[in-house]
């Protein structure tokens, strides 16, 4: 079954997301199928950017939101 979730990167104490489409066996920052946007939690406020097309394109394919990427798609309201 297939998530869309974070995945970190960034350099230490300084990180950055991607949000991702990845199989749910697979570890946060294994191989993923889709990057579908990005998440930075360190400007203010924090900056999100989504895909909204793709993002709509993999829930009709059955993909599962995280919590936090569901409240991101619920405030950011993608077409």
């Amino acid at each position: 079954m297939l998530a869309i979730r974070l995945a970190r990167y960034g350099k230490k104490k300084m990180p950055s997301y991607r949000i991702v489409v990845i199989d749910k066996r697979r570890p946060r920052n294994g191989r993923f199928t889709e990057i579908v946007g990005t998440y930075d939690p360190r400007k203010n406020p924090a900056a999100i950017k989504l895909n909204a097309e793709r993002i709509q394109y993999w829930l009709a394919r059955g993909a599962q939101p995280s919590d936090t990427v569901r409240s991101f798609l619920v405030n950011q309201k993608p077409a």
